[in-house]
């Protein structure tokens, strides 16, 4: 069986993150690796590992159309819906990693069977695709929640130019999604980029408002969630056990890289780039083997 064909939209840390994680994949290839920069290092690390590459952004993926089944965008929240109608008229599966609200927006852990019915996922960001299924999770069990708060660290290092463009972004995209997940109308999300040396990696502290839960309950379904979303995030990992200060309750969850293009500390953007790689892979499994 052919593998799906990858245009990957971005040729940043993120985009060449998963270029070098598609290469690791069976079922994947990259076909298309389509930035803006001339100067690009990352452009000629593609091109020497014999990637098609390009400097003319979209129109190298429309003009590649025959050759692409899923586009990634891994650009910024900005140039996303500046070509999201070129994206839409291409008729492909469209994977969007940027913080806009175009797009179902996904976790696979939670709904990633749902969203491979879906001709655009959004990846909401780093912090939702980090917190999320705890909250979710929780929510689920029959704890009574009335306001969700969390909190993400990332190394100043990990965050690069569309890191810092997207902040607005990223914390109405992230408080967003976890109001849909959750179904917890009062919801907040903080991010504070550390400039700390040695890098930190990034964590992720979450506060709940909790009128009524049981704690034993609450530590079984977080190791769970825990479990799960280790599948396609190996490094995701609990490090503070959830614990109760009156009312209100707090887990942190510690996300390390994998170390395939990106140091260990940028979980931030492994973590998303974890999760669009799970959501390729189940495009090709669910929708693109029945295709062929």
């Amino acid at each position: 069986m052919k593998k799906a064909r990858i245009g990957i939209l971005g040729t940043g840390n993120i985009g060449t993150d998963l270029l070098m994680k598609i290469l690791k994949t069976k079922s994947l290839e990259c076909t298309v690796f389509a930035g803006h920069n001339p100067d690009s290092l990352n452009i000629k690390t593609a091109s020497d590992l014999g990637i098609c590459t390009s400097v003319d952004g979209i129109e190298a993926l429309a003009g590649n159309q025959n050759n692409i089944d899923i586009i990634i965008d891994a650009t910024s929240a900005k140039a996303h819906m500046n070509h999201f109608k070129l994206l839409e008229g291409m008729n492909k599966y469209v994977i969007n990693l940027t913080p806009t609200e175009t797009g179902k927006r996904c976790v696979p852990y939670i709904n990633g069977e749902e969203c491979v019915q879906c001709r655009e996922v959004n990846m909401i960001t780093c912090g939702g695709q980090a917190t999320i299924p705890l909250a979710y999770a929780i929510v689920q069990s029959g704890c009574k929640v009335s306001y969700i708060e969390t909190v993400s660290t990332i190394s100043a290092k990990s965050a690069g130019r569309a890191t810092r463009e997207n902040i607005d972004e990223f914390i109405e995209t992230t408080s967003g999604a976890m109001r849909t997940f959750t179904g917890i109308n009062k919801t907040k999300s903080i991010m504070i980029i550390n400039p700390n040396e040695p890098p930190v990696n990034m964590r992720n502290t979450i506060y709940f408002e909790v009128e009524q839960g049981e704690l034993s309950t609450i530590c079984e379904v977080v190791k769970r969630t825990e479990q799960q979303v280790k599948k396609y995030v190996p490094g995701y990992k609990i490090i503070v056990e959830p614990s109760f200060i009156d009312h209100i309750l707090a887990i942190t969850v510690e996300v390390s890289g994998n170390g395939d293009f990106l140091p260990e500390y940028a979980g931030n953007l492994d973590i998303i780039t974890c999760a669009a790689i799970e959501m390729a892979e189940r495009y090709y499994n669910n929708v693109l083997v029945k295709e062929r």
